[in-house]
């Protein structure tokens, strides 16, 4: 299962011990690791990247969930959650790249004390036992989070709105004359230049997510190039389930761009 992991340690050594756990793990099989952050929170509170993006050698698009984890964990709070006018919608686009909600944000950040260093990571797990282990082990306190599939829950909440708001206002454009209707028509026009928003949006997630496949695809390429044996066997079998789980969300948002370029047709 795809998750983002955040574990908080007492000292950058320890992280850096953290870290090397993981990339044992990868390279026994026991899990897929794409990519990884270390933060640092000082004494004054201030949090600072001590080691940004690694992916691996890979492109860029698989590091996008930690990065934006980085984002939402290395500013302030209050901008992390939207407090501050104008970066609501950046926080929303970490949110929902980085595949969490709000309250695993505030959760890891309330044990990110002074003084303490997090270690970020996006991986593939069947269970958490060997992982926690070898964290703990180290120091390490682990918190994790399943992503979600958040932008595609979004997108069918954000056309059924829309669709809904056209059928009414195309309803009540036929029993309107003179000012009302000329306000009516206004409406749907602003409307249907927001569906057509929504198109290019679904658009631009597509591509997003045939770029995270085919990294992603690469990151199992090279695991597998180095396994041998039952880790071979378990990579194998981690990278159908998760070949198959974007190809149904890539279906999903299809069907999505397509009912809503059909509903501007209309």
């Amino acid at each position: 299962m795809n998750k983002m992991l955040v574990s908080i340690f007492d000292s950058e050594m320890a992280a850096q011990s953290g870290l090397r756990a993981l990339r044992k793990l990868h390279e026994t099989g026991d899990i897929t690791l794409y990519s990884t952050g270390v933060l640092l929170k000082d004494a004054n509170g201030t949090v600072s990247v001590k080691k940004s993006l690694d992916q691996g050698g890979i492109g860029a698009g698989v590091g996008l969930a930690v990065g934006s984890l980085i984002g939402l964990l290395g500013g302030p709070m209050g901008v992390a959650l939207g407090a501050v006018t104008g970066t609501v919608a950046g926080a929303i686009r970490d949110f929902w790249v980085a595949g969490v909600g709000r309250d695993f944000i505030e959760e890891t950040d309330r044990f990110l004390a002074p003084g303490k260093v997090a270690l970020l990571a996006e991986i593939e797990e069947e269970w958490v036992i060997p992982v926690d282990a070898a964290l703990e082990a180290v120091g390490g306190r682990v918190f994790r989070r399943s992503r979600t599939e958040m932008v595609e829950e979004q997108f069918d909440h954000d056309y059924t709105a829309l669709k809904s708001e056209l059928n009414e206002l195309e309803g009540e454009v036929t029993r309107a004359s003179g000012a009302a209707k000329s306000g009516l028509l206004s409406r749907i026009a602003t409307t249907n230049g927001r569906l057509d928003a929504y198109v290019q949006r679904v658009k631009d997630r597509v591509a997003f997510l045939e770029l995270e496949a085919k990294e992603k695809a690469m990151s199992f390429k090279e695991q597998l190039s180095r396994s041998k044996g039952e880790a071979t066997t378990r990579i194998e079998a981690r990278a159908k389930i998760v070949k198959a789980a974007y190809q149904k969300r890539g279906a999903k948002l299809s069907q999505a761009w397509g009912l809503a370029k059909e509903a501007l047709t209309v």
